[in-house]
């Protein structure tokens, strides 16, 4: 039996995995910054990811970015909402982008623990964020820094 290299296979993953441990690519450049205390403050975080995804592709003659802002509203999100459910405030998103590729970041602050993609769970319980992310994402990963826990996700391209 030969086992893929493929982060996204799912011969790779075990029932609650461990999301990969790795620095996103350097090349993008910070689009804008969100500080998120309460899930409250998502709606406001999901519209103004769209208007803000809108706004670039409008200004482009080629629109390559039509289905980018659905995914990445709705993978900042899924990520988000796990951070302010389950890390420490606050919650720090950040939009980047490389041309028509964006990188998505989420901070929250609790270093004692790891992101986990739920493995077999009856619908109803939660925990699919993660994999949503991974279905949408060209990648997604995540490391520590000495403050901050950080998941992010590349979309789009």
């Amino acid at each position: 039996m030969t086992t893929s290299s493929d982060p996204h296979s799912d011969e790779n993953a075990t029932p609650d995995a461990g999301l990969r441990s790795a620095h996103p690519p350097e090349r993008f450049v910070l689009v804008r910054r969100w500080v998120l205390d309460t899930g409250g403050e998502l709606s406001g975080l999901r519209q103004e990811l769209r208007e803000e995804i809108n706004t670039r592709d409008s200004a482009r003659s080629d629109r390559l970015l039509d289905g980018v802002a659905h995914d990445l509203v709705l993978v900042a999100s899924e990520i988000a909402t796990n951070a302010i459910r389950h890390g420490r405030p606050p919650t720090i998103v950040e939009l980047l982008q490389d041309d028509d590729r964006f990188l998505l970041t989420v901070a929250d602050h609790d270093l004692g623990s790891e992101p986990r993609i739920v493995g077999d769970r009856p619908p109803g319980e939660g925990g699919f964020g993660l994999q949503i992310a991974r279905r949408l994402s060209r990648d997604v990963g995540w490391y520590r820094t000495d403050t901050v826990k950080v998941i992010w996700a590349e979309i789009g391209g």
